[in-house]
């Protein structure tokens, strides 16, 4: 019997894209996305997972079109009136977005785990995907910048990614131990693929990767492992990815976020515009147009990705 499950990484928006193309030509089933949660954060006395709101709200098809994260028809009296306030109104929750925010610090304070509530939240906006954070653990990325350590949410919404980037550190990855359906799912047997979603590799999936056993699980499952590039053209669809490369020293390319993984990669799917630097590559390469703007584009991505990791287990 062919195995049949796909397990993804994804962080925020360009990893949903992904997501949800696969969710879209895959049974609800047989898709498990293993959502970043090194950008979770306490912000106005509530727990904030953006990653796993933005794929939650991406599969359920009630994401902001325009923006890419938070709910489509959002309205902002809250955000408001906190700024009339004095409040901190920096980071936006929508008045619809604040609800899924209210109930999942209710629920963690009960002493829920945050994949138990996940799980429930996907059930009530009719999510058949399972949408798990990479661990039950608190992690947390924090960047070095010129005016020392700051945090993740800090350097990328207040501060708009404006400081310089010198070093990545996850605080509790050491300690942190994957999510249990993370592990069961890898060692079933029945891993099709492991698709790692185009999101930035530092602050979106290296997070994940950085759990201990999380690599050594992935390798074990015996299943391709194909990543899809967030570099178009020698740039980043959207967000810091390119900025965050060049400041660290990297080359700026879709061989540059493929290097980054390493041997953990059997494939990788390059947009045509960087066909030229694929030799630099050590996994087997499949060209596709890995621009997402339209469902279309998610949908055939998604199909590409997956025959590109089928192709694979055909060669071996």
């Amino acid at each position: 019997m062919s195995k049949r499950l796909v397990v993804a990484l994804s962080g925020g928006i360009g990893g949903a894209k992904l997501a949800l193309g696969l969710s879209r030509i895959l049974p609800s089933d047989e898709l498990l996305v293993i959502a970043n949660t090194g950008d979770d954060f306490e912000h106005l006395g509530l727990c904030i997972s953006p990653d796993i709101d933005t794929l939650i709200y991406t599969l359920a098809g009630i994401n902001n079109p325009v923006t890419g994260w938070g709910r489509r028809d959002e309205t902002w009296s809250f955000m408001e009136s906190i700024g009339a306030l004095g409040g901190e109104d920096w980071f936006k929750l929508g008045d619809r977005d604040l609800a899924l925010h209210v109930e999942r610090t209710r629920r963690l304070r009960m002493g829920q785990p945050l994949s138990e509530v996940t799980s429930d939240i996907c059930r009530r906006l009719g999510i058949g995907a399972r949408i798990v954070p990479m661990s039950e653990d608190r992690v947390r990325t924090r960047v070095r910048s010129d005016e020392g350590w700051i945090d993740f949410q800090d350097y990328f919404v207040r501060q708009q990614c404006r400081p310089v980037v010198h070093e990545l550190v996850f605080d509790g990855a050491p300690l942190a131990r994957p999510q249990a359906d993370i592990v069961a799912a890898l060692r079933s047997g029945d891993v099709r693929a492991v698709i790692i979603c185009p999101s930035n590799p530092f602050i979106s999936i290296e997070p994940i990767l950085a759990i201990p056993g999380m690599r050594d699980a992935i390798k074990a499952s015996g299943a391709p492992v194909v990543a899809v590039s967030p570099i178009i053209g020698g740039k980043a669809v959207k967000g810091p990815t390119a900025k965050m490369m060049r400041e660290l020293g990297l080359e700026v390319s879709a061989a540059g976020v493929a290097a980054r993984y390493g041997d953990l990669l059997d494939g990788y799917v390059v947009d045509y515009a960087d066909a030229d630097g694929v030799g630099k590559i050590g996994a087997q390469v499949t060209l596709a147009s890995t621009l997402m703007t339209t469902l279309h584009d998610r949908e055939t991505l998604a199909r590409a990705t997956l025959e590109a990791a089928d192709a694979l287990v055909s060669l071996r």
